[in-house]
């Protein structure tokens, strides 16, 4: 990526994909170029925390809902230190911000760290074709002079795709931390870090348990240094099938039987270290609205997702694994793919999907209270 500061605004700026379809408006945040995958997230509120999002590492990111920028950003949402999007992409962002929290605007902060934008563009256009021809990569190219457009493309074309990439290390802590439970401390959990959300750990310190968050080359040994009463694996961004060292690690935690829970990228290294392969989906599910059904209850869910890969796990039938008997507990209506795994024999359960609502609905908050019940159970 390559960005010089503001004049964004009167800059024309193009958004280029790698089939050739180009898009031509104006620069929103930084000027310069950047690439990635675009991809288009379908949450009409939480851009703050969506821009935040590790898991979007590598990826351009076109906001569906028409405009953008409205409550502007503030210090308070962010769900890591820094801006993760390559690129950010909308149609009509918000002139001036209003909302009591705002400390600046949208366009402030992308301009701030960075981020090259476009603005203006038929997003609707674009996302329909995204859906028809699938997730690709792309390029943001903005500033007064601009290549010719083949030039562009070639340039695009040159990115490495998403599949096969290994990102989570990029985006993981480097150095152990601890989150301390709210009130009473009653467990200890070792989270695994493979691009966590700061609204997950405190989600489970909002029930008495002290989180030590671990960098992803985290070892066996480092896990149970911690003590741990369970192990989480969180979400992340790149291509589950090279994550070879967290399926090592979480084949280890089963052989234990300490209760586990994974979200996103962790549901995708469950499912490996079950037997089950990953692939990738031709555009994703990314937004606040996805209707997702509990299948152990019979409950339909309204749930955040961001994640580009899932498990190829059957949904009609109990599989049997290396650690006992394992099930798809929850699926996507949309498109059948599966939205969740929980082993039968022992205490250990995924979902593809982000529970603690950052930003997004509540309907799947119960999943770390099933996480506490799985410690309980296992402490008693």
């Amino acid at each position: 990526m390559t960005t010089s500061t503001r004049g964004a605004s009167k800059a024309p700026a193009v958004l280029v994909l790698e089939d050739g379809r180009i898009f031509r408006g104006r620069a929103y945040g930084a000027v310069g170029e950047t690439f990635g995958e675009a991809v288009f997230s379908t949450g009409m509120t939480g851009y703050q925390e969506t821009l935040t999002d590790p898991s979007y590492d590598r990826q351009i990111v076109v906001a569906t809902a028409p405009q953008i920028g409205n409550t502007g950003w503030n210090d308070e949402d962010d769900e890591s230190s820094r801006i993760w999007v390559s690129g950010y992409v909308v149609r009509d962002p918000a002139r001036i911000p209003s909302n009591w929290r705002a400390k600046r605007s949208l366009d402030d902060e992308l301009v701030a760290q960075s981020i090259v934008g476009i603005s203006g563009i038929d997003t609707r256009a674009l996302t329909r074709h995204l859906r028809e021809r699938g997730s690709m990569r792309s390029g943001i190219f903005s500033g007064e002079t601009l290549a010719p457009d083949a030039e562009l493309v070639a340039k695009v074309q040159a990115q490495p795709a998403m599949k096969g990439l290994s990102l989570y290390e990029e985006v993981a802590t480097k150095e152990a931390y601890v989150v301390p439970a709210i009130g009473t401390k009653k467990f200890t959990v070792a989270a695994i870090d493979l691009g966590i959300k700061g609204m997950t750990p405190h989600r489970m310190a909002e029930r008495g348990i002290e989180v030590h968050v671990l960098p992803a080359t985290a070892t066996e040994e480092d896990v149970y240094a911690v003590s741990p009463d369970g192990v989480f694996f969180s979400n992340g961004p790149g291509d589950p099938a090279t994550a070879e060292g967290p399926v090592a690690l979480m084949t280890a935690v089963l052989g234990r039987g300490t209760p586990l829970f994974g979200i996103c990228f962790g549901n995708q290294i469950l499912g490996r270290a079950l037997g089950f392969g990953t692939y990738k989906l031709k555009y994703g599910h990314r937004g606040i609205n996805q209707p997702v059904q509990d299948r152990t209850t019979g409950k339909v869910e309204v749930t955040a997702h961001n994640h580009g890969f899932a498990v190829d796990a059957p949904l009609d039938k109990v599989s049997d694994t290396p650690f006992g008997r394992a099930e798809v507990s929850h699926v996507c209506l949309n498109d059948q793919v599966v939205e969740g795994l929980q082993l039968l024999d022992q205490p250990a359960f995924s979902v593809q999907y982000h529970p603690e609502a950052a930003a997004g609905p509540h309907d799947a908050a119960y999943l770390f209270d099933r996480f506490v019940s799985l410690m309980e159970g296992q402490r008693a």
